[in-house]
């Protein structure tokens, strides 16, 4: 599934004035290409994932995702990339404290009004996927973030989706966890995954095969990692 941004520009309205986040931005990223995200803050990082993810719309311009113009479906339409054809994996886990691993996993299942049966089979597949087959019935906070990092990756494939958007998923991590976080990512894009990782850490940009610099809401640069690089991370 390819995503084709064409003269993209978003503008926010902040206390009167007009603020100019992404100026006409022009990208194209094919299926199964592993793409990092990276600029300082206020580059247009976020703004740029949420448009990626249909969480936010252009202010002009077209995005085009798997052939269809995101700027003329219906807010539903909308609704059913985001969970069929997206997964999201957030920085700050975005899990309910409240519910089990397994339920947490279930979340984007019960949206598709899958079946309770089909529901728990598919959600305890992915939770293995990720290493955690024996805590499906813990909380969240009585795992580690590393593990917490898990389920959210876990709950982002339960749907199959083609595409993974990662926003800084290391972030609230050890460099050690991290890295286990990342080797779960690699293995995705290795079986077929397209992944869009937004970062600050150079190092963990290292493991995608190319990688984007924004600054002032403007790619400033666009490069392929060399594959003696990829493969020393």
């Amino acid at each position: 599934m390819a995503l084709h941004l064409n003269q993209v520009k978003k503008i926010y309205t902040m206390t009167g004035e007009d603020v100019c986040a992404l100026s006409s931005i022009d990208l194209v990223i094919n299926e199964n290409e592993y793409v990092a995200i990276m600029g300082p803050s206020g580059s247009g990082k976020s703004t740029l994932m949420n448009i990626l993810g249909c969480l936010d719309v252009a202010t002009s311009g077209d995005y085009f995702l798997a052939g269809a113009n995101v700027s003329e479906l219906s807010d539903d339409a909308l609704a059913e990339i985001r969970n069929r054809r997206i997964g999201f994996i957030f920085q700050t886990f975005n899990l309910l404290p409240r519910s089990s691993l397994l339920q947490n996993v279930e979340l984007p299942l019960i949206y598709r009004g899958i079946n309770a049966r089909e529901r728990r089979q598919l959600a305890e597949a992915s939770i293995a996927r990720v290493g955690l087959g024996d805590r499906m019935k813990h909380k969240p906070n009585e795992l580690s973030g590393g593990q917490r990092q898990r389920v959210a990756i876990a709950r982002a494939l339960v749907n199959n989706p083609s595409v993974i958007l990662a926003d800084e998923p290391t972030g609230n991590l050890d460099s050690k966890t991290g890295q286990e976080i990342m080797e779960i990512l690699n293995q995705l894009h290795a079986v077929g995954n397209t992944i869009i990782l937004v970062t600050h850490e150079h190092e963990i940009a290292q493991n995608a095969e190319r990688i984007i610099q924004l600054k002032d809401g403007m790619i400033e640069s666009d490069h392929t990692v060399p594959m003696l690089r990829q493969a020393a991370n």
